[in-house]
């Protein structure tokens, strides 16, 4: 668990990296989990934005992708969300 210091600290971060994946209607399948695992253990931190047409507002996709590849939840902002989680092998932000 992420203490509200270190979320922030996250934050920060957040705002100067790019949106890599979308959901759209096809909604979170085996294959988005399976880019965010390899993305979260590449990167550490992934923002992600929810398109209108997706049937999942951007908080619950936020928590079924935290739930399935063991992510922190960062932040929900409007339809983008922000997940971190530590890379097992190449450690690159410090909290």
């Amino acid at each position: 668990m992420i203490t509200s210091k270190q979320r922030a600290k996250l934050r920060g971060i957040a705002n100067d990296i790019d949106t890599i994946f979308q959901i759209g209607k096809g909604g979170i399948g085996d294959n988005f989990i399976k880019q965010m695992d390899d993305a979260l253990e590449a990167r550490e931190i992934v923002k992600v934005k929810v398109l209108e047409t997706a049937f999942i507002s951007a908080r619950e996709a936020c928590e079924e992708v935290c739930a399935a590849v063991g992510a922190e939840p960062v932040a929900t902002i409007g339809n983008k969300f922000v997940v971190y989680r530590e890379s097992k092998n190449d450690k690159k932000i410090e909290l």
